[in-house]
């Protein structure tokens, strides 16, 4: 157990100095976003790019891995939307497909990218890059564009599913 709170230590106490930073305002409100726009098209894409690169091409290609998060990512959006869309169906609840569809993407997309590589990496070693990127590829493909086309679905009026597909 002391073994994970020291590799895990570093990355929450560098989330604990963000959040310091912005709510006592040692980092000017313009300088978020521009640290927002550097890590998410810089350092994410050189760490995945570094990880990948050294990754045999077997495991980032592996069909029973995708099948199975795949599915799980299914469940988790086809159970979030429907537990959304029923439990509002009563009067006063405004939420239809565009706000389920973007509930289930918070739950079904995790945080992958951003945490679940590099704590792997110093949990599990450079073996466990591969199949956390591969899951990165699943949800940016196939989660995120799922989600986003049902949340169509809400403005797509009487003609549903067809109309919102254009």
């Amino acid at each position: 157990m002391l073994n994970i709170l020291l590799v895990t230590f570093p990355f929450f106490a560098l989330v604990l100095c963000g959040y310091a930073a912005a709510r006592y305002a040692l980092l000017p409100l313009t300088a978020v976003a521009g640290l927002n726009t550097f890590v998410l098209y810089f350092a994410l894409p050189c760490l995945l790019y570094r990880f990948g690169a050294s990754t045999p091409i077997v495991q980032l290609l592996d069909g029973s891995l995708v099948a199975v998060y795949l599915l799980c990512a299914l469940l988790m959006v086809g159970l979030t939307i429907g537990l959304t869309l029923r439990r509002t169906k009563s009067p006063g609840h405004g939420v239809g497909w565009n706000d389920a569809a973007f509930g289930a993407l918070v739950a079904a997309f995790p945080n992958t990218g951003f945490m679940g590589v590099p704590l792997l990496v110093a949990l599990l070693g450079a073996q466990a890059a591969g199949p956390a990127i591969l899951t990165l590829v699943v949800d940016m493909l196939v989660t995120s564009s799922l989600c986003i086309a049902l949340s169509r679905l809400g403005s797509a009026g009487e003609h549903g599913a067809a109309h919102a597909a254009r």
